[in-house]
């Protein structure tokens, strides 16, 4: 199976009140973005992959999306932000990234950041901070290296609860059914455990 495919086009929102306000303008934008990479996250989820979805924006325009699937290609490098950049230099038949922008669900991990560096993404913005592993300020900040290729502004915490929510919501659930599956092994040996639901389908069960 190959890394999800699904490029997106889609125009950011026009500006709005007269003569645009970059602030607000970029606020509502950010969140916009955001959103999609939610949206994406929810893929990942609804799979059984841990909820991180990305989007990437060029010349105001969504260009591509990703979304976790570490599980479901056995691979540990398929992150939403590797398979992203791979799509977006496929798309734009370059390594160099320079004109655009990342938008991922949750604080980039090491290998990430390295990633964004490398490809010279101009900006990355995220959710949800990773205290644990998070390479842009959570664990340890990559980005702050000195004579690093490129180096991406940063903007953190757009859309954070609902990002930090849903993977809450996730590794929840992967803990009551890996306790389920337990218990089944003890009573009923052969069982298998239950796939992990969304929030919106457990609620229907």
């Amino acid at each position: 199976m190959s890394r999800n495919s699904d490029c997106l086009e889609s125009p950011l929102p026009p500006e709005s009140g007269e003569g645009g306000d970059n602030f607000f303008r970029t606020l509502f934008d950010d969140e916009y973005c955001m959103r999609r990479a939610l949206l994406q996250a929810q893929k990942a989820f609804d799979e059984g992959e841990v909820p991180v979805g990305a989007v990437a924006t060029r010349e105001g325009r969504i260009v591509a999306s990703a979304y976790n699937q570490v599980e479901t290609l056995k691979d540990a490098t398929a992150h939403a932000e590797i398979i992203l950049i791979t799509k977006l230099s496929a798309l734009l038949g370059d390594w160099r990234l320079s004109d655009c922008e990342i938008y991922v669900t949750k604080e980039p991990c090491p290998m990430c950041a390295g990633a964004i560096v490398n490809s010279r993404i101009r900006r990355l913005v995220f959710a949800a901070k990773d205290p644990r592993f998070g390479a842009a300020g959570g664990a340890f900040n990559l980005f702050s290296i000195k004579d690093l290729p490129s180096r991406p502004t940063v903007v953190q915490g757009v859309l954070e609860e609902e990002a930090k929510t849903l993977l809450q919501d996730f590794f929840r659930a992967r803990r009551s059914s890996s306790a389920n599956f337990q218990e089944c092994n003890l009573s009923e040996p052969g069982s298998s455990s239950s796939k992990i639901l969304s929030p919106s389908k457990r609620r229907k069960s």
